[in-house]
């Protein structure tokens, strides 16, 4: 059996972090005069982000850059270095695990399985959050965008984890209907979508189960593996 579960907002308060570094962010901007990317902020222009290829391959700096230099073409360097070192300091001093994360991933390798992350951003920014979280000896695959360069908006990623692992039962937990829901769908996973974090109210529909927490969703593994067992009994 393979488990092939998402980092931000599954795993880790990424939302939460990210939402305390932009609030940080703007009191320094309105502090800079710089009212030009505060109104992007506010507006959430940022969500355009969302369905373009290239910014699932980046880190936030790199987002952060691309913005300034769109609002600002004659911004200085060490203004832009500023903000993203402001921005990179508060996102880690405010990320943590969910209470859920490590018990969920005890309790997949209780089960026997094996276990591959499969994430989206830049590698540096993904594999120092895992660092900072302590959580690589869980997983038996890493797999991130920004060194695969495909995001989770095609299959790709979603296929090389289950080409790695040899398994042919495969689960994937994650908290975005739209990359991991479609994701499983596509390589004939059962897909179990966590309610929490940036994605929470958006429409579902790839998701073969919706959770509140990874409890729920060991419950469901746990439930399938047993019943796939009596089955083949």
């Amino acid at each position: 059996m393979l488990v092939i579960v998402d980092l931000d907002d599954t795993l880790c308060n990424t939302w939460e972090a990210g939402k305390s570094a932009l609030i940080k962010l703007m009191i320094h901007l309105i502090r800079k005069r710089r009212f030009r990317l505060v109104k992007y902020l506010l507006l959430g222009k940022y969500r355009s982000f969302e369905s373009i290829k290239r910014y699932h391959l980046l880190g936030p700096g790199e987002l952060i850059k691309d913005v300034l230099l769109a609002l600002y073409p004659d911004i200085e360097r060490a203004e832009v270095r500023e903000m993203v070192e402001l921005v990179e300091g508060e996102f880690f001093s405010k990320l943590r695990l969910y209470p859920d994360a490590l018990p969920f991933l005890m309790g997949l390798k209780e089960l026997g399985a094996k276990v591959a992350l499969v994430t989206d951003s830049s590698s540096e920014w993904q594999r120092k959050k895992i660092e900072r979280l302590g959580i690589a000896g869980y997983f038996d695959d890493i797999i991130i965008s920004g060194e695969t360069g495909h995001s989770k908006l095609e299959p790709h990623n979603f296929v090389l984890a289950v080409e790695r692992s040899g398994e042919e039962r495969v689960y994937v937990v994650g908290d975005r209907d739209d990359t991991d829901m479609r994701g499983a769908k596509a390589i004939g996973a059962v897909g179990i979508l966590v309610r929490r974090g940036y994605f929470r109210n958006r429409i579902v529909r790839n998701a073969d189960y919706i959770v509140k927490d990874l409890f729920e969703a060991l419950k469901v593994i746990r439930d399938g593996e047993g019943n796939k067992g009596r089955a083949e009994a």
